[in-house]
């Protein structure tokens, strides 16, 4: 079920707010553990098993974690909890993959297991161990409620595509949380913002790189391969991006404050940058309960420059098992560790337009290699988008794509860019009368409007996927 389909915008979503809000007081936390299990079950009745373990497993770790905090027996407490998240996790997500790289090296043939990937396992067993581990750590609070840390874990806002949520993030209103008719409003607006980003934006562009997609790379023109990458950049930032403002205003409606995810990544002027603005809640754990763990930056350039590459492999694994996620990860360690050493100084002393246009093009590519699985469709594309098969530079084919998405690949640019959100801002701080006037009929007509289109859309089409699923 997902928050851009029929069922869930007609049907489930209506009938829980109704009870949500009629819920008294802490049974609104009931309502709520309830509402996320059939909504999890809808699409994964035999993984909700999955993830109930998951929950008491870390619910009991988090228990006597705190009763003997500060003692050997925690750090062997933390420790069991850690191996069960990960033997879970990899089992279920990378075991197949295992298999079928020990059969392709060493010539065997072991049998696939064929395990279906539970739907957000990634990003609820992340949530379960920064809990542990930030109990052992002393900062954050027990929690003494089967039923509030089950809530925890499962609320259905971010429980399948983030943002990851740290559970000191929320703790006070898991016990604490009124209605706000203004966190109602504003939660509204940004659902109904994210799920035109997904519906109007993604979904439309998707369809040019689904195309592009699957064409022959040995007769693809250079313009060709430039616009699929580039339409398959815009899709994945409006399908995940729009997923995240979803979950961030269903939150706010019920109570909620999730972190921010995404800060328009592509006006990055470095690699860096870039991840300090794309799916922040990842980098943020990874940083908080991996780096700096490691070492950080606290021990000389060598180490620190390893812990980076020892990050940014796990980024790779974390996105999905495939040698493609391992290389993605390997890319961007690369660009990252030569920024530490010298890019980042080069890149701070030119024109900044400089800045962006060298991180687009290292996004760019880096998304051929995630999105192709295997190395020979990567080399292809990449062979494609240089004309190293010599491919003309340009074809009817490619003018025509760009011709008939000139307009939709137009918005998506401008959409990316922080231009509308700086000019509401304006509009919003201005003091003339007209200004005013303005920002108090857009507010109300712009969402109205995206609502009524997006619904439209959701009606009559039949492309949505939500890439971030198969992670």
């Amino acid at each position: 079920m997902v928050f851009s389909s029929i069922l869930f915008l007609f049907r489930f979503l209506p009938i829980f707010m109704f009870c949500y809000f009629l819920s008294p007081g802490r049974v609104k936390n009931l309502a709520l553990f309830l509402g996320s299990l059939i909504f999890y079950a809808w699409g994964e009745p035999v993984y909700v098993v999955l993830m109930l373990f998951s929950t008491v497993s870390d619910y009991i770790h988090g228990r006597l974690i705190g009763t003997r905090r500060g003692t050997r027996a925690a750090k062997g407490l933390l420790v069991s909890s850690l191996v069960i998240n990960l033997m879970l996790l990899g089992f279920f997500k990378y075991a197949d993959f295992l298999i079928q790289s020990v059969n392709a090296l060493a010539g065997t043939d072991f049998p696939q297991l064929n395990l279906g990937l539970p739907i957000g396992i990634s990003f609820y067993t992340f949530q379960t161990m920064s809990y542990t581990i930030d109990v052992y750590r002393g900062e954050a609070k027990v929690q003494k409620s089967l039923l509030d840390f089950g809530v925890f874990v499962t609320m259905f806002p971010q429980l399948i595509a983030g943002p990851i949520v740290k559970y000191r993030q929320v703790e006070e209103r898991l016990h604490d949380r009124r209605p706000d008719i203004l966190a109602i409003s504003y939660g509204a607006k940004r659902f109904v913002t994210g799920l035109a980003k997904k519906v109007l934006l993604a979904n439309n562009i998707g369809l040019l790189w689904s195309l592009i997609k699957d064409m022959d790379y040995g007769e693809m023109s250079v313009l060709t391969a430039w616009i699929g990458i580039g339409a398959f950049a815009l899709q994945i930032y409006f399908d995940f991006s729009g997923y995240s403002d979803m979950a961030i205003g269903l939150g706010t409606v019920m109570g909620f404050e999730f972190p921010e995810n995404f800060n328009y990544p592509y006006i990055s002027k470095s690699v860096t940058e870039f991840w300090r603005r794309w799916h922040i809640s990842l980098s943020s754990w990874f940083r908080e309960y991996v780096y700096i763990p490691l070492g950080g930056n606290r021990k000389g350039i060598p180490r620190q420059l390893a812990n980076i590459f020892i990050v940014w492999m796990l980024t790779g694994i974390w996105h999905g098992a495939g040698w493609n996620f391992v290389l993605w990860g390997i890319w961007f360690a690369f660009f990252l560790i030569l920024e530490k050493l010298f890019i980042g100084r080069i890149l701070s002393r030119l024109p900044q337009v400089l800045g962006h246009v060298y991180c687009l093009f290292v996004v760019l590519l880096s998304w051929v290699i995630f999105e192709l699985e295997t190395p020979g469709a990567i080399g292809n594309y990449l062979g494609a988008m240089f004309g190293l098969g010599g491919q003309p530079i340009w074809d009817r084919q490619a003018l025509y794509f760009g011709r008939e998405n000139l307009v939709l690949l137009l918005i998506g640019i401008l959409a990316a860019t922080p231009l509308a959100a700086t000019l509401t801002q304006r509009l919003h701080k201005s003091r003339e009368g007209y200004a005013m006037a303005s920002y108090g009929i857009l507010e109300k007509v712009i969402p109205a409007a995206l609502l009524l289109l997006s619904i439209a859309y959701v009606v009559d089409a039949s492309y949505n996927p939500f890439l971030y699923f198969r992670f």
